[in-house]
């Protein structure tokens, strides 16, 4: 099932960026090559992304990239169930730009 934004659907840059993703890799990446990891909205397209942290921040964007992750099957007691399928973006930012999270 396709989850493509239809049209007349407008996301505020705050329903595009759901959460930052704050790890030891994506540390790693925002430190050396100055690109942030976000979870962003199934349905928000590169375009929202980039408007998106160039409005939260103010910072000049270089590169998007978004992967599709699905939901993992898990077990409570004797039922099965299923993690959610989420969307994660990439930001490559301007040579000159940071953002600080902490």
């Amino acid at each position: 099932m396709s989850k493509i934004a239809k049209p007349g659907i407008v996301l505020e840059p705050h329903q595009v960026i759901l959460r930052p993703l704050v790890t030891e890799k994506g540390t790693h990446h925002a430190e050396r090559y100055n690109a942030y990891q976000f979870e962003v909205a199934m349905i928000a397209t590169k375009d929202d992304i980039r408007k998106a942290v160039s409005e939260l921040w103010g910072v000049r964007v270089a590169a998007v990239r978004t992967q599709l992750y699905k939901g993992k099957p898990r077990r409570f007691k004797t039922k099965m169930g299923h993690t959610r399928d989420w969307k994660k973006a990439i930001v490559k930012l301007h040579d000159e730009d940071r953002i600080s999270f902490f």
